[in-house]
């Protein structure tokens, strides 16, 4: 009697786990305003970082009430009813709470709260499933061999969307940095492969979304093989197409589940980007079907405004990113089209391609669902050339590396014409495309490359590709003893040595400064005790020359 007993509590256990019942799941709360936040757009520098705050500035991208954070108020009043808080979102005004069916009860009906993105948990499961692929292993390890340009058996991939050609302009994305958002990075530390990005302190951040914790160098290896696509070096094997940028690492997926919480981490992942000032956010995830079937896509909601990530997406480029995803790995299966975020209408969603440009077979199919070109561009997919957690060098099969091969295209394109907007590096990639003027639903606008994307920079106006001026940012402008003014200068060489002065409208030099120069070189002018009235800013370096007009206040 007492086995039989025994036996019915622990069905009764195993079906109130397979069903949820009276445990908390995660809902994305969304709040109805920022009314009396504490926050403002006059004070960016309160919740963006000085890198964030240049990028919008250099594009004439306003600060807006969209990237306010959340009402803290608002916060501590979810909490008072009992709702475990995980992360906000500054974009959708919302914060991503842990709750049992109660709380959430009483969370909706706060007169702050507006309701709950799609009515519904977000880690939900109806089933249990197996681990999601993310892409075919071909092989462990590969024996190459060294070519002229020490790039081994990774040449074809680098030579086929014209890397090579920006390498040898002096073009690694020095200065540049990338945001990649995956599943994580198994062992990137150790790896010998991309030691030198880790000698030089070019990791600049990492964060875990879905443990909420700092590290991400223990979990899915899936990250670190896309990381070496544009970070590896290993001479007469492999190098990644914008080795020398620098980077921040962000787990939002949880590779073994199909969660819509990993939608959500991904929007809370790329906010964190853009507040740290990434340049390029490159991805190689893609969501259409969940473990809660309920929850999956159709492929009309793939219109560019339906999926949750591909709304963070949208966002993250319209504050001056450019942001790389990969289009999909079901070119080949009974659902053959693009994934979100990969239908974002300003992201670059990419293809995959073999080593001779046709189109791999896994590769996913556009258009969109409203019928825009998709995917945007393709690279190498099929054999990539990769670095593995075991150290090794291997192959790999995904629009997951080559999303990241373009990924560091975009990076080294736009460190090669620094005064272009993301919105023009967007377009001129697009429109170097191999079959630009003959789109398809297989490869878009077709294979990428450097020269002809430079070809197209010039047409977007002089001050995009003008030799002899250097490119600045100054802000805020006017400026105060307060707020005092930031330089920063841009396509600054190494070891140049640059000089700065300030004069008043007579000519007079009020204060000089020489400095070496880098690709990336910022610095605050100091208190001068200057009065209110316009100045002149001259910079020199070398055959450049830039005059900038500056008011005190």
């Amino acid at each position: 009697m007492e086995r039989n007993k025994l036996i019915w509590l622990l069905a009764l256990l195993l079906f109130v786990q397979g069903t949820g019942f009276g445990q908390a799941g995660k809902y994305l709360v969304l709040l109805r305003d920022k009314a009396n936040s504490p926050y403002s757009t006059s004070k960016p520098e309160q919740y963006l970082s000085a890198r964030s705050i240049q990028r919008r500035q250099k594009q004439n991208i306003a600060v807006q009430e969209r990237d306010l954070p959340v009402n803290p108020s608002y916060i501590t009043q979810l909490q008072q009813a009992g709702a475990k808080i995980w992360y906000t979102s500054r974009w959708l005004n919302a914060v991503l709470v842990e709750a049992d069916d109660p709380t959430i009860a009483a969370v909706q009906k706060l007169s702050f709260v507006k309701g709950l993105e799609f009515n519904r948990s977000l880690n939900k499961s109806q089933s249990i499933t197996q681990p999601r692929v993310k892409s075919v292993h071909v092989s462990g390890s590969a024996r190459v061999a060294a070519d002229t340009l020490s790039y081994g058996i990774s040449a074809n991939q680098i030579k086929q969307i014209g890397v090579d050609k920006m390498h040898q302009q002096g073009f690694h994305g020095e200065g540049m940095l990338i945001g990649v958002l995956d599943a994580g990075f198994l062992n990137a530390d150790k790896v010998g492969f991309l030691k030198p990005v880790f000698d030089e302190k070019r990791i600049l951040a990492t964060y875990d979304f879905v443990n909420k914790e700092t590290s991400v160098y223990e979990d899915d290896a899936h990250g670190l093989e896309v990381l070496s696509a544009i970070a590896a070096t290993v001479d007469g094997q492999l190098y990644g197409t914008a080795y020398k940028a620098s980077f921040i690492l962000l787990r939002t997926e949880d590779a073994p589940t199909e969660k819509q919480v990993e939608e959500a981490n991904w929007l809370f992942g790329a906010e964190y980007a853009d507040s740290a000032g990434v340049d390029v956010i490159s991805s190689s995830l893609g969501y259409t079907e969940f473990d809660d079937i309920s929850a999956s896509y159709t492929y009309q909601n793939l219109d560019g405004k339906t999926a949750l990530s591909t709304r963070a997406a949208q966002i993250a480029t319209e504050t001056g990113m450019v942001v790389v995803v990969a289009a999909g790995n079901e070119g080949s299966d009974s659902w053959h089209y693009l994934s979100a975020p990969s239908d974002a209408v300003s992201v670059l969603a990419i293809g995959a391609v073999t080593q001779t440009g046709q189109r791999a077979s896994f590769s996913s199919f556009g258009p969109s669902a409203d019928g825009r070109v998709k995917p945007d561009l393709a690279a190498r997919g099929q054999g990539d050339v990769l670095g593995l957690p075991t150290g090794n060098i291997g192959l790999n099969n995904g629009t997951s590396f080559a999303a990241p091969l373009a990924g560091g295209l975009a990076a080294g394109f736009w460190q090669a014409y620094p005064a272009l907007t993301a919105a023009q590096v967007t377009e001129a990639l697009r429109r170097s495309g191999s079959q630009y003027a003959t789109p398809d639903d297989q490869l878009g606008y077709g294979i990428p490359n450097f020269d002809r994307a430079a070809t197209v920079a010039k047409t977007f106006g002089p001050l995009a590709v003008d030799p002899a001026t250097i490119p600045l940012l100054a802000y805020p402008n006017p400026f105060s003893s307060n707020e005092p003014l930031t330089i920063q200068l841009e396509g600054i060489s190494p070891n140049t040595t640059v000089d700065a002065s300030i004069t008043d409208i007579s000519g007079r030099v009020l204060w000089q400064k020489r400095f070496t120069g880098s690709s990336l070189t910022a610095f605050v002018l100091p208190n001068l005790g200057l009065s209110a009235g316009s100045y002149v800013m001259t910079f020199v370096a070398g055959d450049k020359k830039r005059t900038l007009r500056v008011v005190k206040q």
